[in-house]
């Protein structure tokens, strides 16, 4: 689970109207920071930022799936 800063940071973000990739910025701040601390074992950036997405969206932020390729 997020933290709760970061939770608020990221309900700030929603009432200013922000768009939903700048209030998941907040998760993903959250996150590099975990990985440079060695809370987990992110093996890398991209990974860390599906990490923080995967957060943003259980804690209820409305951002669009990864669009699919043709």
């Amino acid at each position: 689970m997020p933290e709760r800063a970061t939770l608020e940071r990221a309900r700030r973000a929603r009432r200013r109207g922000k768009v939903p990739y700048t209030q998941a910025g907040e998760f993903a701040r959250e996150e590099f920071r975990h990985v440079r601390r060695r809370k987990h074992g992110a093996s890398g950036r991209k990974q860390a930022i599906a990490i923080d997405l995967s957060k943003a969206r259980r804690a209820g932020m409305r951002i669009p799936a990864k669009p699919k390729r043709s």
